[in-house]
């Protein structure tokens, strides 16, 4: 992924609260389940799985499980892993 692209993903996160609290537990978390994150950060479910599809949907994030309709859990993929090295020590 060339540095345009990894920038124009960088401020599509920023921009959008959810989205830099979802980075900031994938910094915390090599896996992450929705329910994890909204209790540690007093989201809402509902807030924290929409995060987690809009970053499945720009291939920052896979499923590891996406056979099941709950408890799904994700991780980073590598153009993840750029964009939150972009985002530590300037937004995290």
């Amino acid at each position: 992924m060339n540095e345009d692209s990894l920038d124009e993903l960088l401020r599509w996160v920023v921009s959008v609260d959810r989205r830099l609290i979802l980075m900031g537990s994938m910094k915390k978390h090599n896996i992450v389940k929705a329910s994890d994150i909204a209790h540690e950060t007093q989201r809402s479910t509902q807030n924290i799985s929409r995060a987690l599809k809009e970053f499945e949907n720009k291939g920052l994030i896979e499923c590891l499980t996406p056979e099941k309709t709950t408890w799904k859990k994700y991780i980073l993929t590598n153009t993840g892993k750029q964009v939150l090295k972009k985002l530590e020590g300037n937004f995290l």
